[in-house]
């Protein structure tokens, strides 16, 4: 904690010719600790959120506006049939271990996701490789087996980040990458915190020494920061304290928008809800508003399909399951399911454990009970994302434009109708923007009707921070807390 120097003290230091330096170290705020820390390996949104572009970088990043930028990757060409894509490479540029990258780097990278043993949660961004080759140290030629106009934006994902092999196998607890700031220690069950990287290629961030602090208790997160115990919190679990801190001239409040779509996922291959009567009845059950409302204390945009409100391509399919709880009651009763009974796995965010409270009265209201489940992260991704063992939960996904994730047949929620496969597989190779615009409506019209899961909103994205402080992200387009140019001002 910094304590800020008495009146007198000040004065005579600055009557003394001397200055008041802004600092440069931060302590930020997490809801959740990460499971590990190698974003090739492991699902939560919380590894990225210590890694991405302060620890790994890919060949690719997205920029604060969303964008696809140049990042190990200086520059890339793409053949004219939309298949032969190669990557020239910034020179100069080491891992934290002192090793140099190169192009086998790459090489070896883009292999180990996509092998058939691969632990990649991401896997799929691969699957359309068929060949990777090392034309000289600096230059790599990827060929796909079919066009891809997005394939630079897949290569952008925290999943996509170059490692090295001599270090790869210890990435969980012992990360090494490229990026602008060097792992330095693991607390567990408290913080991580990372060092400013000497040796970047990119020049020496402003921040010396950046630690990430696990506080998932709402009371217990806005009483660190009413204390200085944190610098940003840029994911604040308690919205209902914002107007609070607002007010406050040491803080400044920062609202954006997110990635989350945030759902009530539902188990497509568990009876009854394989039933598509049963999860339309589930849906009109629920009163978004009144969960954002609840829950977010009015932040939040609601959503009738995974698709975020702020892409271009987004259709608003909300009224397909307004709120009805008589229509609720006739499907269900349609559906001959009467005394239906379902498990509700609540993972810690406050949008899943508040949110469940409210979505368990909602549907109790219409004659389902729920047995509600609260989960910590760890046992959430391996009893239910990983497991599928579940009937009902409630999560965001804040991976970008992640509609695709409904064509895997593996996938938690276990949906994968043949025809949205063959949606997915016609706009992986599809590359005219009025086309692609015209699948993705396809894809958002079907997941809708289908009921595949609860749609309830899209993430805001609440943070707030020391007054002085400049360079966070107003709003996620992917799930980072990208400390590149993050700095004090005096």
């Amino acid at each position: 904690m910094r304590k800020p120097f008495k009146p007198a003290f000040a004065a005579l230091l600055l009557s003394a010719g001397m200055a008041w330096a802004a600092p440069d170290t931060i302590t930020v705020g997490m809801v959740l600790e990460p499971p590990n820390l190698d974003p090739t390996a492991g699902a939560a949104a919380a590894i990225d959120e210590v890694v991405y572009a302060n620890i790994f970088e890919g060949l690719t990043r997205f920029g604060p506006d969303g964008a696809v930028l140049p990042a190990l990757a200086e520059a890339w060409e793409v053949s004219p049939d939309g298949r032969i894509w190669t990557f020239f490479l910034r020179s100069g540029v080491t891992f934290h271990d002192g090793s140099a990258f190169d192009a086998y780097d790459v090489e070896f990278t883009l292999n180990r996701a996509r092998a058939e043993d691969s632990t990649n949660a991401q896997k799929p961004l691969f699957a359309g490789i068929e060949l990777v080759e090392v034309f000289e140290p600096g230059v790599v030629v990827v060929s796909l087996n079919a066009p891809d106009g997005a394939f630079a934006w897949k290569m952008a994902w925290g999943d996509a980040v170059i490692v090295a092999p001599e270090t790869a196998a210890s990435l969980a607890t012992k990360p090494v990458g490229t990026g602008p700031f060097v792992f330095s220690e693991w607390v567990q069950g408290d913080h991580v915190t990372l060092k400013a990287n000497d040796a970047y290629w990119g020049g020496k961030p402003a921040l010396s020494q950046a630690t990430f602090r696990f506080i998932s208790d709402p009371t217990a997160a806005f009483a660190a920061m009413m204390a200085g115990d944190l610098d940003a919190f840029p994911n604040f679990p308690a919205p209902e304290t914002l107007p609070q801190l607002a007010a406050d001239p040491r803080f400044k409040v920062i609202i954006g928008s997110t990635e989350g779509e945030t759902i009530l996922a539902m188990n497509n291959k568990q009876a009854p809800l394989d039933n598509v009567l049963v999860r339309e009845a589930i849906a009109h059950a629920i009163n978004r508003q009144d969960i954002i409302d609840g829950a977010m204390f009015g932040y939040g945009t609601p959503i009738g399909t995974h698709f975020a409100p702020h892409n271009p391509d987004y259709v608003d399919l909300s009224a397909l399951s307004a709120f009805d709880p008589e229509r609720s009651k006739a499907l269900l009763a349609e559906a001959g399911v009467t005394g239906l009974k379902l498990r509700l796995a609540l993972p810690p965010p406050t949008y899943a454990r508040r949110g469940g409270e409210i979505i368990a009265a909602q549907l109790r209201a219409v004659g389902i009970e729920t047995e509600i489940t609260n989960m910590e992260w760890a046992q959430w991704l391996e009893q239910v994302f990983r497991g599928r063992d579940f009937d009902l939960t409630i999560v965001s996904h804040t991976e970008p434009m992640d509609i695709d994730i409904y064509a895997r047949p593996d996938y938690y929620f276990q949906y994968a109708r043949p025809e949205f496969v063959t949606l997915m597989d016609e706009l992986k190779g599809t590359s005219d923007v009025a086309a692609r615009s015209e699948l993705l409506v396809q894809a958002q019209d079907m997941i809708a009707k289908d009921y595949v899961n609860g749609y309830l909103f899209q993430l805001a994205k609440t943070g707030v921070a020391n007054a002085k402080i400049e360079g966070l992200w107003e709003n996620s387009p992917t799930q980072a807390n990208d400390l590149t140019a993050v700095h004090w001002v005096d």
